[in-house]
Protein backbone atom coordinates (compact mmCIF):
# COMPACT_ATOMS: atom_id res chain seq x y z
CA UNK A 1 0.00 0.00 0.00
CA UNK A 2 1.45 3.36 -0.75
CA UNK A 3 2.17 5.88 1.93
CA UNK A 4 -1.17 8.03 2.84
CA UNK A 5 -0.85 11.31 2.65
CA UNK A 6 -4.50 12.64 2.71
CA UNK A 7 -5.33 14.30 6.37
CA UNK A 8 -7.73 11.23 6.72
CA UNK A 9 -5.29 8.79 8.48
CA UNK A 10 -5.57 4.68 7.91
CA UNK A 11 -6.03 4.23 11.74
CA UNK A 12 -9.27 6.32 11.27
CA UNK A 13 -10.15 5.27 7.96
CA UNK A 14 -10.27 1.72 9.54
CA UNK A 15 -12.59 2.95 12.36
CA UNK A 16 -14.77 4.45 9.96
CA UNK A 17 -15.10 1.00 8.33
CA UNK A 18 -16.05 -0.85 11.50
CA UNK A 19 -18.11 2.13 12.74
CA UNK A 20 -16.56 3.23 15.56
CA UNK A 21 -15.48 6.98 14.22
CA UNK A 22 -18.53 8.60 12.81
CA UNK A 23 -18.67 11.76 11.02
CA UNK A 24 -21.07 14.35 11.58
CA UNK A 25 -23.30 13.63 8.79
CA UNK A 26 -23.53 10.41 9.89
CA UNK A 27 -25.56 11.33 12.76
CA UNK A 28 -28.91 11.66 10.57
CA UNK A 29 -31.54 8.21 10.53
CA UNK A 30 -31.34 6.98 7.16
CA UNK A 31 -35.01 7.74 5.47
CA UNK A 32 -36.89 4.76 5.10
CA UNK A 33 -40.59 3.88 3.78
CA UNK A 34 -42.76 0.78 2.67
CA UNK A 35 -42.50 -2.78 4.00
CA UNK A 36 -39.25 -4.45 4.45
CA UNK A 37 -38.39 -6.50 1.86
CA UNK A 38 -39.48 -10.81 2.45
CA UNK A 39 -36.57 -13.56 2.21
CA UNK A 40 -37.08 -16.93 1.29
CA UNK A 41 -34.76 -19.91 0.39
CA UNK A 42 -31.44 -18.75 2.35
CA UNK A 43 -29.42 -21.53 1.35
CA UNK A 44 -25.77 -22.33 0.51
CA UNK A 45 -25.63 -23.08 -3.24
CA UNK A 46 -22.79 -25.50 -2.67
CA UNK A 47 -24.38 -28.87 -1.18
CA UNK A 48 -22.90 -29.53 2.38
CA UNK A 49 -21.89 -33.30 0.88
CA UNK A 50 -19.91 -31.37 -1.91
CA UNK A 51 -16.10 -32.54 -0.91
CA UNK A 52 -13.76 -29.58 -0.87
CA UNK A 53 -16.17 -26.98 -2.35
CA UNK A 54 -17.31 -25.82 0.88
CA UNK A 55 -14.05 -23.31 2.01
CA UNK A 56 -15.14 -20.31 -0.81
CA UNK A 57 -12.76 -17.76 -1.29
CA UNK A 58 -14.83 -15.96 -3.92
CA UNK A 59 -17.66 -15.37 -6.24
CA UNK A 60 -19.72 -14.04 -9.19
CA UNK A 61 -23.35 -14.17 -10.11
CA UNK A 62 -24.70 -13.36 -13.63
CA UNK A 63 -28.58 -13.65 -14.85
CA UNK A 64 -28.93 -14.16 -18.58
CA UNK A 65 -32.52 -14.43 -19.48
CA UNK A 66 -34.57 -16.73 -16.87
CA UNK A 67 -30.76 -18.74 -16.12
CA UNK A 68 -28.51 -17.61 -13.24
CA UNK A 69 -25.24 -18.85 -13.55
CA UNK A 70 -22.75 -18.46 -10.75
CA UNK A 71 -19.10 -19.25 -10.45
CA UNK A 72 -16.75 -19.36 -7.68
CA UNK A 73 -13.45 -20.29 -6.35
CA UNK A 74 -13.01 -22.61 -3.30
CA UNK A 75 -10.18 -23.73 -1.02
CA UNK A 76 -9.94 -26.89 -1.86
CA UNK A 77 -7.65 -29.78 -0.65
CA UNK A 78 -5.25 -28.74 -2.34
CA UNK A 79 -3.84 -24.90 -1.14
CA UNK A 80 -1.66 -24.13 -3.85
CA UNK A 81 -4.53 -25.13 -6.37
CA UNK A 82 -7.87 -23.50 -5.30
CA UNK A 83 -10.35 -25.46 -7.42
CA UNK A 84 -12.96 -23.39 -9.68
CA UNK A 85 -16.90 -24.44 -9.53
CA UNK A 86 -19.78 -23.72 -12.03
CA UNK A 87 -23.26 -23.96 -11.03
CA UNK A 88 -26.67 -22.77 -12.50
CA UNK A 89 -30.10 -22.03 -11.27
CA UNK A 90 -33.48 -22.01 -13.81
CA UNK A 91 -36.00 -20.46 -10.99
CA UNK A 92 -34.21 -17.40 -9.78
CA UNK A 93 -31.81 -19.11 -7.43
CA UNK A 94 -34.21 -21.48 -5.26
CA UNK A 95 -32.81 -24.61 -6.87
CA UNK A 96 -29.36 -25.05 -7.83
CA UNK A 97 -28.30 -27.79 -10.26
CA UNK A 98 -25.31 -29.59 -8.86
CA UNK A 99 -21.91 -27.59 -9.24
CA UNK A 100 -19.09 -28.69 -11.51
CA UNK A 101 -15.40 -28.75 -11.14
CA UNK A 102 -14.49 -26.77 -14.56
CA UNK A 103 -11.02 -25.63 -13.52
CA UNK A 104 -9.09 -28.49 -12.89
CA UNK A 105 -8.19 -29.92 -16.34
CA UNK A 106 -6.45 -26.73 -17.06
CA UNK A 107 -3.92 -26.82 -14.13
CA UNK A 108 -3.81 -23.16 -13.60
CA UNK A 109 -3.50 -20.99 -10.36
CA UNK A 110 -5.74 -19.15 -8.97
CA UNK A 111 -5.03 -15.50 -7.34
CA UNK A 112 -8.59 -14.54 -7.47
CA UNK A 113 -10.70 -13.91 -4.26
CA UNK A 114 -13.28 -11.74 -2.26
CA UNK A 115 -12.60 -8.22 -4.49
CA UNK A 116 -10.78 -9.76 -6.92
CA UNK A 117 -13.13 -12.47 -7.60
CA UNK A 118 -13.57 -14.54 -10.27
CA UNK A 119 -16.16 -13.67 -13.08
CA UNK A 120 -18.87 -15.31 -15.50
CA UNK A 121 -20.85 -13.67 -18.25
CA UNK A 122 -23.22 -15.91 -20.27
CA UNK A 123 -25.26 -14.86 -23.60
CA UNK A 124 -27.49 -17.85 -24.42
CA UNK A 125 -25.42 -21.67 -24.06
CA UNK A 126 -21.87 -19.59 -24.67
CA UNK A 127 -20.70 -18.61 -21.00
CA UNK A 128 -17.20 -16.78 -20.22
CA UNK A 129 -15.19 -17.44 -17.18
CA UNK A 130 -11.93 -15.03 -16.13
CA UNK A 131 -9.71 -15.05 -13.09
CA UNK A 132 -6.55 -13.64 -12.00
CA UNK A 133 -3.35 -16.65 -12.16
CA UNK A 134 -0.16 -16.27 -9.93
CA UNK A 135 2.20 -15.34 -12.42
CA UNK A 136 6.04 -14.59 -11.01
CA UNK A 137 5.52 -12.79 -7.81
CA UNK A 138 3.12 -13.55 -5.20
CA UNK A 139 -0.08 -11.54 -5.74
CA UNK A 140 0.31 -11.01 -8.83
CA UNK A 141 -0.66 -12.22 -12.72
CA UNK A 142 -1.97 -12.11 -15.46
CA UNK A 143 -5.51 -12.77 -16.28
CA UNK A 144 -7.15 -16.25 -17.95
CA UNK A 145 -10.48 -17.04 -19.94
CA UNK A 146 -12.15 -20.66 -20.14
CA UNK A 147 -15.35 -20.53 -22.12
CA UNK A 148 -18.32 -23.13 -22.91
CA UNK A 149 -20.49 -23.45 -26.41
CA UNK A 150 -22.72 -25.77 -24.76
CA UNK A 151 -24.04 -24.69 -21.75
CA UNK A 152 -21.71 -25.67 -19.55
CA UNK A 153 -21.32 -29.06 -20.53
CA UNK A 154 -17.65 -28.49 -21.16
CA UNK A 155 -15.22 -26.36 -21.29
CA UNK A 156 -11.76 -24.53 -23.09
CA UNK A 157 -9.41 -22.45 -22.88
CA UNK A 158 -9.86 -18.96 -24.10
CA UNK A 159 -7.67 -16.08 -24.75
CA UNK A 160 -6.31 -13.54 -22.05
CA UNK A 161 -7.88 -10.21 -23.40
CA UNK A 162 -4.89 -8.25 -22.68
CA UNK A 163 -3.05 -10.39 -25.18
CA UNK A 164 0.05 -9.96 -22.31
CA UNK A 165 1.40 -11.88 -19.23
CA UNK A 166 1.68 -8.38 -17.00
CA UNK A 167 0.08 -8.23 -13.87
CA UNK A 168 -3.69 -7.76 -14.43
CA UNK A 169 -6.67 -7.93 -11.98
CA UNK A 170 -10.11 -6.64 -11.04
CA UNK A 171 -11.96 -7.97 -13.83
CA UNK A 172 -15.75 -7.61 -14.81
CA UNK A 173 -17.09 -9.57 -17.78
CA UNK A 174 -20.73 -8.69 -19.41
CA UNK A 175 -22.78 -9.67 -22.40
CA UNK A 176 -24.92 -7.27 -24.33
CA UNK A 177 -28.20 -8.35 -26.25
CA UNK A 178 -26.33 -9.32 -29.82
CA UNK A 179 -24.06 -11.81 -27.71
CA UNK A 180 -20.45 -9.85 -27.75
CA UNK A 181 -18.66 -9.96 -24.50
CA UNK A 182 -17.34 -6.54 -22.46
CA UNK A 183 -14.03 -7.13 -20.73
CA UNK A 184 -12.29 -4.80 -18.27
CA UNK A 185 -9.98 -4.73 -15.96
CA UNK A 186 -6.50 -2.94 -14.67
CA UNK A 187 -3.04 -3.50 -15.10
CA UNK A 188 0.23 -0.91 -15.23
CA UNK A 189 1.29 -2.00 -18.94
CA UNK A 190 4.11 0.81 -18.65
CA UNK A 191 5.12 -0.40 -15.42
CA UNK A 192 4.47 3.41 -13.93
CA UNK A 193 3.77 2.31 -10.57
CA UNK A 194 -0.15 3.19 -10.87
CA UNK A 195 -2.85 0.93 -12.73
CA UNK A 196 -4.92 1.59 -15.17
CA UNK A 197 -8.43 0.66 -16.73
CA UNK A 198 -8.67 -1.16 -19.98
CA UNK A 199 -10.93 -3.02 -21.93
CA UNK A 200 -11.44 -5.52 -24.66
CA UNK A 201 -14.50 -7.26 -26.64
CA UNK A 202 -15.14 -10.50 -28.62
CA UNK A 203 -17.44 -11.98 -30.71
CA UNK A 204 -16.66 -15.37 -30.20
CA UNK A 205 -16.70 -15.77 -26.13
CA UNK A 206 -13.18 -15.57 -25.85
CA UNK A 207 -11.42 -17.52 -28.07
CA UNK A 208 -10.04 -13.88 -29.41
CA UNK A 209 -10.47 -10.26 -28.22
CA UNK A 210 -10.17 -7.18 -29.95
CA UNK A 211 -10.91 -3.10 -30.06
CA UNK A 212 -8.66 -2.97 -26.83
CA UNK A 213 -8.69 0.26 -25.16
CA UNK A 214 -7.48 2.35 -22.01
CA UNK A 215 -10.02 3.69 -20.64
CA UNK A 216 -8.64 5.62 -18.17
CA UNK A 217 -4.36 5.28 -17.62
CA UNK A 218 -4.54 6.28 -14.03
CA UNK A 219 -6.84 4.75 -11.43
CA UNK A 220 -7.12 3.05 -7.69
CA UNK A 221 -4.93 -0.23 -7.90
CA UNK A 222 -7.35 -2.00 -5.66
CA UNK A 223 -11.16 -1.32 -6.29
CA UNK A 224 -13.64 -3.97 -8.45
CA UNK A 225 -14.65 -2.15 -11.18
CA UNK A 226 -18.29 -3.00 -12.50
CA UNK A 227 -19.98 -3.33 -15.91
CA UNK A 228 -23.33 -2.39 -16.51
CA UNK A 229 -24.93 -2.39 -20.20
CA UNK A 230 -28.05 -0.35 -20.07
CA UNK A 231 -31.24 -2.08 -22.08
CA UNK A 232 -31.38 1.08 -24.14
CA UNK A 233 -27.87 0.04 -25.22
CA UNK A 234 -25.10 2.31 -24.13
CA UNK A 235 -22.10 0.65 -21.66
CA UNK A 236 -21.53 2.09 -18.68
CA UNK A 237 -18.29 0.94 -16.27
CA UNK A 238 -17.79 1.95 -12.63
CA UNK A 239 -14.49 2.61 -11.29
CA UNK A 240 -12.53 4.12 -8.46
CA UNK A 241 -10.44 7.02 -10.11
CA UNK A 242 -7.02 8.06 -9.00
CA UNK A 243 -7.16 11.88 -7.77
CA UNK A 244 -9.46 12.24 -6.45
CA UNK A 245 -10.17 9.30 -5.05
CA UNK A 246 -14.24 9.30 -6.31
CA UNK A 247 -15.87 6.86 -8.30
CA UNK A 248 -16.22 7.99 -11.74
CA UNK A 249 -18.09 6.33 -15.24
CA UNK A 250 -16.90 5.77 -18.23
CA UNK A 251 -19.72 5.08 -21.41
CA UNK A 252 -19.44 3.57 -24.32
CA UNK A 253 -22.68 4.24 -26.92
CA UNK A 254 -21.22 2.12 -30.09
CA UNK A 255 -21.12 -1.60 -28.50
CA UNK A 256 -17.64 -0.61 -27.03
CA UNK A 257 -16.15 0.98 -30.43
CA UNK A 258 -14.98 3.96 -28.63
CA UNK A 259 -15.26 5.48 -24.88
CA UNK A 260 -15.40 8.56 -23.13
CA UNK A 261 -15.25 9.29 -19.46
CA UNK A 262 -18.66 11.28 -18.82
CA UNK A 263 -18.94 11.82 -14.81
CA UNK A 264 -17.69 11.35 -11.34
CA UNK A 265 -20.22 9.71 -9.53
CA UNK A 266 -20.29 11.13 -5.95
CA UNK A 267 -18.08 14.35 -6.17
CA UNK A 268 -16.54 14.07 -2.34
CA UNK A 269 -13.14 15.08 -3.69
CA UNK A 270 -11.79 12.50 -1.38
CA UNK A 271 -7.77 12.94 -1.31
CA UNK A 272 -6.29 9.49 -0.76
CA UNK A 273 -2.82 7.88 -1.32
CA UNK A 274 -3.78 4.46 -0.18
CA UNK A 275 -6.68 1.64 -1.31
CA UNK A 276 -9.80 1.55 0.28
CA UNK A 277 -10.58 -1.95 -1.28
CA UNK A 278 -13.80 -1.21 -2.39
CA UNK A 279 -15.47 -0.55 -5.23
CA UNK A 280 -19.25 -0.21 -6.09
CA UNK A 281 -22.62 -1.07 -7.58
CA UNK A 282 -23.86 -0.63 -10.82
CA UNK A 283 -28.00 -1.14 -12.01
CA UNK A 284 -30.32 0.07 -14.46
CA UNK A 285 -34.22 -1.67 -15.42
CA UNK A 286 -35.34 -1.35 -18.60
CA UNK A 287 -36.86 2.25 -19.22
CA UNK A 288 -35.50 3.10 -15.43
CA UNK A 289 -32.58 5.47 -14.19
CA UNK A 290 -29.24 4.33 -13.88
CA UNK A 291 -28.53 4.20 -9.98
CA UNK A 292 -25.18 3.32 -8.39
CA UNK A 293 -23.59 2.86 -4.96
CA UNK A 294 -20.47 3.85 -3.77
CA UNK A 295 -18.30 4.37 -0.82
CA UNK A 296 -15.97 7.35 0.66
CA UNK A 297 -13.39 7.95 3.02
CA UNK A 298 -13.52 11.40 2.80
CA UNK A 299 -13.08 13.31 6.12
CA UNK A 300 -17.27 14.49 7.65
CA UNK A 301 -18.38 12.64 4.64
CA UNK A 302 -17.22 8.66 5.28
CA UNK A 303 -19.89 6.40 4.34
CA UNK A 304 -22.14 4.26 2.07
CA UNK A 305 -24.16 6.52 -0.23
CA UNK A 306 -26.88 5.85 -2.70
CA UNK A 307 -26.92 8.03 -6.64
CA UNK A 308 -29.31 8.40 -9.70
CA UNK A 309 -29.01 9.72 -13.08
CA UNK A 310 -31.98 10.68 -14.92
CA UNK A 311 -29.87 10.85 -18.18
CA UNK A 312 -27.47 7.99 -18.17
CA UNK A 313 -24.79 9.01 -16.41
CA UNK A 314 -24.11 12.56 -17.83
CA UNK A 315 -25.18 13.75 -13.71
CA UNK A 316 -26.16 12.62 -10.93
CA UNK A 317 -28.78 12.93 -7.57
CA UNK A 318 -27.42 14.23 -4.24
CA UNK A 319 -25.08 11.00 -2.76
CA UNK A 320 -28.19 10.20 -0.22
CA UNK A 321 -26.26 8.27 2.70
CA UNK A 322 -27.11 4.91 3.25
CA UNK A 323 -27.06 3.45 6.76
CA UNK A 324 -25.09 6.57 8.18
CA UNK A 325 -22.93 5.60 11.27
CA UNK A 326 -23.12 1.63 11.02
CA UNK A 327 -19.97 1.15 9.19
CA UNK A 328 -21.56 -0.11 5.97
CA UNK A 329 -18.72 -0.71 3.38
CA UNK A 330 -18.68 -3.37 0.36
CA UNK A 331 -21.94 -3.08 -1.43
CA UNK A 332 -23.94 -4.30 -4.29
CA UNK A 333 -27.44 -2.65 -5.91
CA UNK A 334 -30.03 -4.31 -8.26
CA UNK A 335 -33.33 -2.83 -10.12
CA UNK A 336 -35.76 -5.22 -10.40
CA UNK A 337 -37.80 -2.50 -12.69
CA UNK A 338 -37.60 1.10 -13.15
CA UNK A 339 -39.46 1.54 -9.54
CA UNK A 340 -38.20 -0.99 -7.03
CA UNK A 341 -34.16 -1.34 -6.22
CA UNK A 342 -32.74 -3.12 -3.46
CA UNK A 343 -29.58 -2.61 -1.69
CA UNK A 344 -27.36 -5.04 -0.07
CA UNK A 345 -24.17 -4.26 2.04
CA UNK A 346 -21.49 -4.88 4.88
CA UNK A 347 -21.11 -3.57 8.27
CA UNK A 348 -18.29 -4.44 10.96
CA UNK A 349 -20.37 -5.37 14.59
CA UNK A 350 -19.70 -6.36 17.75
CA UNK A 351 -19.53 -10.10 16.40
CA UNK A 352 -18.00 -9.53 12.95
CA UNK A 353 -18.72 -8.23 9.97
CA UNK A 354 -22.87 -8.76 8.79
CA UNK A 355 -24.80 -8.87 5.67
CA UNK A 356 -27.83 -6.12 5.58
CA UNK A 357 -30.16 -5.22 2.74
CA UNK A 358 -32.57 -2.55 2.28
CA UNK A 359 -35.24 -2.15 -0.55
CA UNK A 360 -36.89 1.00 -2.36
CA UNK A 361 -40.38 0.54 -4.07
CA UNK A 362 -39.80 4.76 -5.41
CA UNK A 363 -36.87 4.34 -7.35
CA UNK A 364 -34.53 5.05 -4.35
CA UNK A 365 -36.07 7.99 -3.36
CA UNK A 366 -36.85 6.17 0.33
CA UNK A 367 -35.62 2.83 1.77
CA UNK A 368 -37.04 0.64 4.11
CA UNK A 369 -35.36 -0.38 7.23
CA UNK A 370 -32.13 -2.02 6.56
CA UNK A 371 -32.45 -6.18 7.76
CA UNK A 372 -29.51 -8.67 8.71
CA UNK A 373 -29.81 -11.35 6.43
CA UNK A 374 -26.86 -12.98 7.13
CA UNK A 375 -25.86 -15.55 9.95
CA UNK A 376 -25.95 -14.25 14.00
CA UNK A 377 -22.52 -14.88 15.22
CA UNK A 378 -20.44 -15.43 11.56
CA UNK A 379 -18.84 -12.71 9.93
CA UNK A 380 -20.06 -12.01 6.61
CA UNK A 381 -19.16 -10.19 4.02
CA UNK A 382 -18.80 -9.11 -0.03
CA UNK A 383 -22.31 -9.47 -0.39
CA UNK A 384 -23.96 -9.44 -4.37
CA UNK A 385 -27.44 -8.84 -5.29
CA UNK A 386 -29.12 -9.40 -8.76
CA UNK A 387 -32.71 -9.04 -10.61
CA UNK A 388 -34.32 -12.10 -10.99
CA UNK A 389 -37.83 -12.22 -12.12
CA UNK A 390 -40.04 -9.66 -10.22
CA UNK A 391 -37.46 -9.69 -7.06
CA UNK A 392 -33.87 -10.09 -6.18
CA UNK A 393 -31.13 -13.02 -5.33
CA UNK A 394 -28.88 -12.10 -2.56
CA UNK A 395 -25.32 -13.88 -1.98
CA UNK A 396 -22.79 -13.69 -0.23
CA UNK A 397 -20.01 -15.50 2.38
CA UNK A 398 -19.90 -15.72 5.72
CA UNK A 399 -17.76 -18.16 7.96
CA UNK A 400 -18.29 -18.86 12.23
CA UNK A 401 -15.14 -19.79 14.31
CA UNK A 402 -13.83 -22.84 14.00
CA UNK A 403 -15.56 -23.69 10.22
CA UNK A 404 -15.11 -23.51 6.65
CA UNK A 405 -16.25 -19.97 4.95
CA UNK A 406 -19.52 -20.57 3.53
CA UNK A 407 -21.23 -19.07 0.39
CA UNK A 408 -24.86 -18.29 0.94
CA UNK A 409 -27.60 -17.20 -1.05
CA UNK A 410 -31.52 -15.81 -0.56
CA UNK A 411 -34.09 -14.75 -2.61
CA UNK A 412 -35.95 -11.41 -1.81
CA UNK A 413 -39.51 -10.37 -2.66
Amino acid sequence: MPAITSRMTLKRLLLVAAGLWLPACAQQPPPAAGRPASLAGIVSPVPTDAAGMQNVTGFDVYVDQQTVHAVFTAAGSDSKRPLIGYLHSEDGGLHWFPPQEIGKQFELPVESKSGNDIQIAASGRRLLVMWQTTGELPGMGPLVTIFSDDGGLSWQRGANPANSDTDQSHPDLAADQQGLFHAVWLDDRDENGYQGLHYARSGDTGKSWGGEQTLDDSTCSCCWNRISISPEGPINVLYRDMQPRDMALAQSTDAGQSWRRISTVGQFDWKFDGCPHNGGGLTQAEQGDLHSVVWTGAENRAGLYHLQSADNGVSWSAPQPIAPGTGAFHSDIAAADKNRLALIWDAMGPEGSAVLLADSGDNGRSWAPAQRISSPGASAGFPRIVAVGSGWLAMWTEQKSGSSRQWLSAIIK
